[in-house]
């Protein structure tokens, strides 16, 4: 007899969570064959996993171009451009709907709808020019260290955003409206598992910063905990503004995470 939960649908194996995962957190050719609770648990648990393949392939592109003579800022460009290709800009988009419905300044109703719009306003304009400025200049400072350094800076980054998103898809998060990825995975993953996966991001980021050295390993062991907190505290003033998340907050969580771990990881 099939083992079910409570909500009456199969319990997802490891193959659903990581089709979830990589199905609707990126845009490599994985076939999502399950859309229900169970497997929105695992997707969101595995997500660190999609995070650390979007980092590998970013971290790997920018230190290949420094290899091939081209400049930090260079390699720091494409390092940041291939997780907005690998996501087709979904976060990005959700960070310049978010800025454009928290910066209206209107009720959550109206807000939300700002934030479905089509176009970006300037609120959500002025958040992306800041954002990308800063994680192409942090990664051009760990490019300039060299080729091991940016691609650690890279990963780490990547490692961070879908940790956020885990903690952002933990039980007691309500979704603000009905419909879309936001509600989808909205409060499935229990808390313990969301903290448990978070603090195995940690030591794999500083496992990984070890191999460069004690100081690389403090920074990207650090760069993971202070990521999740920024999203934290803009994950809970969304939450006051809209009443919950949707898939344009899970975004601008990411974003805003990546861009803290960068900052971090490349201090010092």
């Amino acid at each position: 007899m099939t083992d079910t939960p409570a909500s009456g649908a199969p319990r997802a194996t490891a193959g659903d969570a990581l089709r979830f995962a990589f199905g609707t957190l990126t845009v490599l050719p994985v076939r999502l064959t399950r859309w229900d609770r169970p497997a929105a648990r695992g997707g969101m648990l595995a997500a660190p996993l999609a995070g650390l393949v979007v980092g590998a392939c970013a971290g790997a592109t920018g230190r290949l171009l420094l290899l091939l003579g081209a400049s930090p800022l260079v390699a720091a460009v494409a390092a940041a451009a291939v997780p907005a290709v690998l996501t087709r800009g979904l976060h990005l988009d959700g960070l310049a709907d978010v800025a454009d419905g928290l910066g209206s300044g209107k009720p959550a109703e109206d807000a939300l709808r700002i934030m479905k719009q089509s176009d970006i306003g300037p609120f959500g304009v002025v958040a992306l020019v800041f954002v990308l400025l800063g994680q192409v200049a942090a990664l051009a400072g760990a490019y300039a260290a060299g080729g091991a350094h940016g691609a650690l800076a890279a990963l780490v980054a990547a490692l961070a955003a879908r940790c956020a998103l885990t903690l952002a898809a933990r039980r007691g998060v309500p979704a603000a409206r009905p419909g879309g990825l936001g509600a989808a995975v909205a409060g499935v993953v229990p808390v313990p598992a969301a903290l448990a996966v978070t603090a195995a991001a940690c030591c794999a980021a500083a496992g990984a910063g070890a191999l460069l050295g004690p100081g690389a390993a403090l920074r990207a062991g650090a760069a993971v905990p202070l990521a999740v907190v920024a999203a934290e505290l803009l994950l809970r003033h969304c939450r006051r503004r809209f009443g919950g998340v949707t898939g344009d907050v899970f975004g601008a969580l990411a974003e805003t995470a990546a861009t803290t771990a960068l900052i971090v990881a490349t201090l010092g």
